[in-house]
């Protein structure tokens, strides 16, 4: 089996890449999504969760306090990397057992959607990567649009990613989503070069 990573900076359109691949027989596992399901439901990251940042991380109906927990991250990297050393090892495991259930389905090829690939270390699970890019205007403004933010807080997100340069540089496979160059050619051309090594 043959493990896509898929990242890029916010507003590129990993989303719309990562569903087009769906659409096209690729399962992909979305790392934002199961960490959010993992805070939730794992037992043993509620715990350390708990222990770190309060017993008030989590309300009374068990839901995670996301509000409280990027308070107590604000600000402070050393914290960022305690959670991060919480959550991330469950993700990485619970990816790896995702990718046994859909080889035992009999899909030759897998993606996974991480915004932070390589600085969550993702990368060393995944066998090519995909970058997708995008104009830094045209990101501001998808940003802007999607979350109703200002442009200086957007360029403060975008200031704290890796640069896209960085991210091309890396990649295997570049895909354009700059609004007027066509996704699914390049997407199909892409997935006939990595089902050729599968």
């Amino acid at each position: 089996m043959i493990k896509l990573g898929i990242t890029g900076g916010i507003g590129s359109g990993k989303s719309v890449v990562a569903r087009l691949l769906q659409v096209m027989d690729v399962p992909v596992y979305l790392t934002d999504d199961a960490a959010k399901q993992l805070m939730t439901e794992s037992s043993d990251i509620r715990r350390e969760l708990s222990a770190l940042a309060g017993a008030e991380v989590y309300r009374p109906d068990g839901s995670l306090n996301r509000a409280l927990l990027a308070a107590y991250m604000f600000g402070h990297p050393d914290r960022v990397a305690r959670v991060n050393a919480i959550v991330h090892p469950r993700v990485k495991a619970d990816f790896l057992c995702w990718c046994g259930e859909q080889e035992r389905r009999g899909f030759p090829l897998v993606g996974m959607e991480c915004a932070i690939l390589y600085e969550s270390g993702f990368d060393s699970l995944v066998d090519r990567v995909l970058t997708v890019s995008a104009p830094v205007d045209i990101r501001l403004q998808r940003v802007m649009r999607r979350d109703t933010a200002r442009e200086e807080q957007v360029r403060k997100r975008i200031a704290h990613q890796l640069d896209d340069s960085l991210l091309v540089s890396r990649a295997d496979f570049v895909v354009t989503n700059d609004g007027s160059t066509p996704l699914l050619p390049r997407l199909y051309d892409i997935l006939v070069s990595l089902r050729s090594h599968a």
